[in-house]
């Protein structure tokens, strides 16, 4: 059997490396070396063709990647060391059979991708986060610390943003709260989007950033840029900065935080909150900034607000009960998002934050998820109205006075 690994050196030595090569000539040497192997083995052409592409894939672009990447229904690509990748399609686990030729070539692709973000990766900082250019998120862990390593987990997305149209038809919310929400974020509503690993936080985000009114000023902060906020033309899109090799030239969340309360926002869009950028985001909420989205990590709504206690005292030495008012009056609800155990993703349960009362943070939900059994292996169920909203004046306000009085939009 014709080996890659065989394929790729020849192909390297038929390679002028003094000068750019173009595309066509490349694919012309593959085409040559590929046939001088047809003519010592038999090759059939579907493995011609998938040889040839995954030769140009390694030369041009992330190697053996290149073809997770290119397959829709791949969510998630997990490359642990050379000798091992997984990837999740439509909710499972798959091991692939495919491998990389070397370290130095997983350590090649690590660096072009780290490269194409303007990122740093190598032993004296082995972890870094970039995306790709269609928008996958990238995690990389290099060896030493990664014993395995080198480590790259890849978060893909949908290359068009997922609508809430599509999350209803996907049963992934009813249309009666989605109505809701769209008025919700109409009228300036603060909403925190809350959730673990791989429950569609940022995707939902997305959908809800489409109800936002296209006259107003955005402002996106996110640690690797991934939003994608349609139809808004007065849109600014900042993305932080790692520290270069001599350890300056970093711009933090809360750097970015602070320098957009300056920039006459209308409303503004944390991608997600995770350490002290926790307590610039909220001043942001209580100084004006209505209808302004974030999301966090959090297993519930409650846990949601112990996090965000959490991570407000690693930004500032402040009271706990302070902390608990500027909660209580920045943020007026949490959408909690979950992966249920047949992998999908819903809306779990629309939370109210009503007051800070004796100490506590009080929350009263809205909407709540219900389980009513299991079809085909899907989790049917139905989003049941709890409670009416308490603090209707942003309604009112915003022109929705007869939602404000019957809820039903």
């Amino acid at each position: 059997m014709i080996e890659a690994e065989q394929l790729h050196a020849r192909i390297l030595e038929e390679l002028d490396l003094t000068r750019e090569v173009e595309d066509e000539e490349l694919t012309k040497i593959i085409h040559q070396v590929l046939k001088e192997a047809g003519e010592r083995e038999y090759i059939s052409l579907s493995e011609k063709t998938a040889l040839g592409k995954e030769l140009f894939n390694a030369f041009r672009k992330l190697d053996l990647l290149q073809e997770f990447l290119e397959d829709d229904n791949i969510t998630e690509i997990m490359i642990n060391g050379t000798q091992n990748i997984f990837y999740e399609k439509e909710g499972k686990l798959y091991q692939s059979e495919k491998r990389f030729l070397s370290k130095e070539k997983l350590e090649d692709v690590i660096q072009q991708i780290a490269a194409g973000s303007n990122r740093l990766v190598n032993e004296a900082s082995p972890i870094v986060d970039a995306r790709l250019a269609d928008g996958s998120r990238v995690n990389v862990i290099l060896a030493p610390v990664a014993l395995n390593g080198p480590v790259v987990t890849i978060r893909k997305f949908p290359k068009e943003a997922v609508t809430m149209r599509q999350l209803i038809t996907w049963n992934s919310i009813s249309k009666e709260v989605a109505k809701i929400l769209s008025v919700f974020v109409a009228a300036g509503y603060n909403i925190f989007i809350s959730g673990g690993t791989g429950s569609g936080k940022t995707t939902f985000l997305n959908a809800l950033s489409q109800f936002i009114p296209k006259d107003e000023r955005i402002i996106t902060i996110e640690d690797n840029a991934e939003l994608r906020i349609l139809d808004v033309a007065n849109l600014v899109s900042l993305e932080a900065r790692n520290a270069n090799a001599e350890g300056s030239g970093e711009v933090t969340i809360r750097d970015l935080i602070k320098s957009a309360l300056r920039m006459r926002p209308t409303r503004i869009i944390v991608g997600e909150v995770r350490s002290a950028e926790a307590i610039d985001m909220l001043q942001a909420l209580n100084t004006g900034h209505d209808g302004s989205l974030s999301t966090g990590h959090a297993n519930s709504p409650t846990d949601m607000l112990s996090r965000l206690e959490t991570m407000v005292l690693m930004g500032m030495e402040i009271p706990l009960p302070a902390i608990r008012k500027q909660i209580a009056s920045g943020i007026d609800l949490i959408v909690h998002l979950g992966r249920l155990r047949d992998k999908s993703r819903k809306v779990l349960e629309v939370t109210e934050i009503i007051d800070y009362r004796d100490g506590e943070i009080l929350l009263q939900p809205i909407y709540s998820f219900e389980e009513t059994g299991e079809k085909n292996g899907k989790i049917q169920g139905v989003w049941k109205k709890v409670h009416r909203l308490t603090h209707t004046g942003k309604l009112v306000a915003a022109g929705y006075k007869e939602e404000a009085e019957n809820m039903d939009v």
